[in-house]
């Protein structure tokens, strides 16, 4: 019997809101109290940094910042500094990796082929194969994967360019490599999907490559999952 995973599309989060509601869930899937979860959002303008983060790394000084109406948050996740914003799909997935049977980088390696499929599914040839972690169109990143495990469980996860500023990439080193360039669906095709059409995508190539049922709840057993 395949694992049970719920999926919600919350729209535009601020990241601190989304934070919080990840450690919420996180503890209910660490004490067994709730299935695994996958939420799916966008964030206002915002950099992140990982535990490998430097502050360095974000070019841009506090005036700059505040003319990008960009936030910073130091996170507890792998990785460097990455960029989250309007027209990038964000992905947390919350999974019991012990009762999945699988450690972080088997997960890690779930998540890039979850997004591999579902940019397959657009005509996008993606790849991650001998590459730094994350998903790879060329020579250009096209999506970002950084995640923490505490107690088995996972926090953190992916983010998708479907049609950000990618601009605000020129700011950061992003995920710590100098040279690396970045790219999108919108660079990479003629019609510009909907973040909220390509979020059905994942969710489904999720499942797929997780091997779990997915789950997409009314907001009355959203509430009965996810009350915080």
């Amino acid at each position: 019997m395949q694992d049970l995973c719920i999926a919600k599309s919350l729209g535009l989060v601020p990241y601190q809101e989304a934070w919080d509601l990840q450690v919420s869930i996180h503890t209910q899937v660490a004490e067994g109290n709730s299935p695994n979860s996958l939420l799916l959002l966008e964030h206002p303008h915002v950099y992140t940094l990982g535990r490998r983060g430097q502050t360095s790394d974000i070019l841009a000084d506090a005036s700059l910042l505040q003319e990008l109406r960009a936030e910073v948050h130091h996170v507890d996740r792998g990785g460097e500094v990455t960029y989250h914003g309007p027209g990038q799909l964000v992905g947390y997935p919350i999974v019991n990796l012990r009762q999945w049977r699988g450690g972080p980088l088997k997960f890690v390696q779930a998540l890039e082929l979850t997004l591999i499929s579902a940019l397959a599914e657009y005509g996008i040839m993606a790849e991650s194969e001998d590459r730094p972690t994350g998903v790879w169109v060329g020579n250009a990143k096209i999506a970002a994967i950084g995640v923490r495990v505490s107690q088995g469980v996972s926090m953190h996860g992916f983010a998708l360019n479907v049609s950000p500023d990618l601009s605000y990439f020129k700011h950061i080193v992003p995920c710590g490599l100098p040279d690396a360039d970045v790219t999108s669906m919108a660079q990479q095709l003629e019609r510009v999907p909907e973040v909220g059409d390509v979020a059905e995508v994942v969710t489904r190539c999720f499942g797929e490559a997780f091997g779990m049922r997915m789950e997409l709840p009314s907001e009355t057993s959203v509430e009965k999952h996810w009350s915080h």
